[in-house]
């Protein structure tokens, strides 16, 4: 009978240890992968405000279509000027700026070009696919789509709203917000841990996710983890 007891004392004290370390080293694991994972879906969301602040460039508004702003950035041309060139701090000093320095060239007049030191100036605009501007080869027009994919979501888009009425002191400043919940991309994680994250989002009155810019007001689009 003693015997016995040992046995189920130490089978209790094993399960009672197990349950200490558990309770330490669970919330420990998922705060490390959550951190991992949020890194991956932050960056997803710089590159989508990135975007959609080259889609206002062109058009004046923002978009809440995830496709749109897709085949924006996949189709788009983005204006830069290839420089060639400085001017000197005396030709400045003698009144010659860059836009007369960019109607002299573009005269073509040799004598003119020579008279003011600018014969290795040049001012082109080139025309660059949106994709390779804002990108840099992280992206192709063949995987263009997977940018407003959420990382570890199974498939899930970010969820996007824009607000492009709004006014403030009589002056229209066009609003997007980009996010996507904490159900999203930590799914599979502990489920209580789950939801004792989301548990503290709302009482401290934060977004339980991850999201960049506000429908509500303007915040400079800043990302809630900024």
């Amino acid at each position: 009978m003693k015997t016995v007891v040992k046995i189920l004392l130490g089978i209790a004290i094993v399960f009672l240890a197990y349950i200490c370390v558990d309770s330490v080293v669970t919330p420990i694991q998922f705060e490390k992968e959550k951190a991992l994972r949020e890194k991956d879906v932050v960056a997803k969301l710089v590159q989508i405000r990135a975007a959609q602040l080259e889609f206002k460039a062109q058009y004046g508004r923002y978009t809440a279509d995830v496709d749109s702003l897709v085949d924006f950035v996949r189709t788009a041309k983005k204006k830069e000027v290839k420089k060639e060139g400085a001017l000197t701090e005396k030709q400045l000093e003698d009144g010659l700026t860059e836009a007369k320095a960019v109607k002299i060239v573009l005269r073509g007049n040799a004598r003119e070009i020579k008279a003011n030191g600018l014969e290795g100036f040049r001012r082109d605009t080139i025309l660059t696919p949106m994709i390779t501007f804002l990108y840099k080869g992280a992206y192709t027009e063949d995987n263009i789509s997977d940018l407003v994919v959420v990382p570890y979501s199974n498939g899930k888009k970010f969820e996007m709203e824009v607000n492009n009425g709004y006014v403030k002191n009589n002056i229209p400043i066009p609003l997007f917000e980009v996010r996507t919940p904490f159900d999203s991309y930590l799914s599979d994680l502990n489920r209580q841990e789950l939801i004792n994250a989301k548990d503290v989002a709302v009482k401290l009155d934060k977004y339980p996710g991850l999201k960049v810019g506000s429908v509500v007001e303007p915040n400079n689009n800043a990302g809630n983890w900024e």
